[in-house]
This record gives C-alpha cells, structure tokens and sequence, in this order.
C-alpha cells in the first residue's frame, strides 16, 4: 500500500471501543488488527489519563495516543505535546472547593492524587464507576513541582456554575453527576489530533475519528471523515460525517466497513 492509500484513524475509549460494562467486543479487536495489518496507523483519543488506559494499548498494541481531551499526547512512545493546567488559579480554585467541601483529584501524566481523604463518597462514587484499577491516594500538595493537565472536581451537578464564573482559564465538563472534568481553556481532542497528523503528513481525506460522547464533539467537527457511534446522543451524531452502529452491535467494525476501510 503506497503512503498515499494509508491512513490514520483515531479512536474514542468509552463508549466507543469499550462497551458500557467496559469490555472490549471481540470484532473491535479483529478489526483493529486488520487495520494495522493494512498498514493504517491506528491511535486513541480519549479524556482518559495516560494510566487509565494502559491495558487498553497493550491489548491493542497502540503507541500513538491523545489524552486527557488533548492536553498530553503521544507519538510512537514519545511525548509528542503538552499542555498543562494553570497552576496558579488552579490552586485558587483548590481553595475555594475546600470551603465548599468539593473534594479535588489532581492529575499528572503518571498519576492522581486527592486533596481530601479518597474515601469521600463524592470520589468513590464516581471513580467506581469507571472500573479501571487506579484509585487517588490522598496527597494535598501533588499540584507542587509539577505538570497537571487535568483535575476533577467532586460536585453536586448545577454547583460548578460558580467555578466556571470564577476561574475562566478552565474548561469544566461534567462526566458523572458527582464530578467534573477541570480542563486548559480551549483544550481539545481536536488540538491533539492537529499536532499527530501534522508530524505524520496525512492528509485530511486520509484522517478519521470514531467517538460518541460530549468531548469528541470537536475532534468528530474537524476530523474530515468523522463517524460517530450509534449510541452518541443526537448532538454527537449531528456533527459527525458518518453514523455507525453502537458500540454494543459491533459498532466500530460496521463503521470501518462504512467508509470504506475495512472489506
């Protein structure tokens, strides 16, 4: 296959190679595989933190990756770009959660700590329910010496509205009624996308993104050959280029047959 015929495709984790029990279906596996066997570079995009998936890319052999919504991304191995959240207000934000009682979680590429003892049901709720074997370790001073590119912050939905107001150099998303996603302003899939095809040298009718949920709204709005999973909400689907099945009915292995890659 000549460098002209190949392509890149970027796949979401939740919801779109993982099924809501987490499980990877076995025709997602297969089809990877035979992707790969194409010589089509296969990569992640995910809101994920590089620790939270590393199963994932083992299972699938993927080296190429872009974490937490775009802010640490990974070609072949090797840092590729960063982009970390603002220390400073950060710790402002810290500090007003506290006197809230909003449990914080800071995150780096290797790890995350709370500021409050983990056991606060607001943290294990939510964490529980992503099913994966990392869980905060209590460690108030983590955001000290170091890169964050992501924290959450454990509160009831409605009461983040404050935050947004107050620190604009964050992006909030809520991800579980209990917590939400503290991300760079402007931080996106999309821009992390942008920075692994502009070293790789595809071009745009050679680039695809598969996803489902809130956050992949930008990358399924630029990525030129976008498809969207059967089970995203409408206002996913609405952006996306193409509508595959969901994730539940071999979602990803449909979609590749859709646009043309897979026979």
């Amino acid at each position: 296959m000549e460098m002209g015929e190949k392509s890149v495709i970027f796949f979401d984790i939740d919801g779109t190679l993982l099924r809501e029990d987490k499980t990877l279906p076995t025709s997602t596996k297969k089809a990877i595989f035979a992707l790969k066997e194409e010589g089509h570079e296969v990569a992640i995009a995910t809101g994920r933190a590089p620790f939270m998936f590393e199963d994932i890319r083992e299972e699938l052999d993927i080296q190429t990756y872009v974490s937490y919504n775009g802010q640490y991304v990974v070609l072949n191995g090797d840092v590729l770009y960063t982009n970390p959240l603002h220390t400073e207000a950060l710790i402002r934000l810290t500090e007003e959660a506290v006197s809230h009682e909003h449990p914080v979680v800071f995150m780096d590429h290797a790890d995350m700590k709370a500021n409050v003892p983990p056991e606060h049901s607001f943290i294990t709720e939510s964490i529980d329910s992503l099913k994966i074997a990392h869980f905060p370790a209590h460690d108030p001073h983590y955001y000290k010496g170091r890169d964050l590119y992501q924290s959450l912050l454990f509160c009831p939905e409605g009461s983040e509205e404050r935050y947004e107001r107050n620190y604009p150099e964050f992006d909030f998303i809520r991800w579980h009624p209990l917590s939400v996603d503290i991300l760079p302003k402007g931080g996106s899939k999309a821009i992390g996308i942008e920075k692994i095809v502009e070293k790789l040298g595809y071009p745009k009718e050679r680039q695809y993104a598969f996803g489902d949920g809130l956050n992949d709204i930008e990358m399924l709005s630029e990525v030129y050959n976008s498809v969207a999973m059967g089970n995203a909400v409408d206002k996913v689907q609405s952006v996306a280029k193409y509508v595959t099945k969901s994730v539940e009915e071999d979602g990803i292995y449909h979609g590749l047959k859709l646009v043309g890659l897979l026979k």
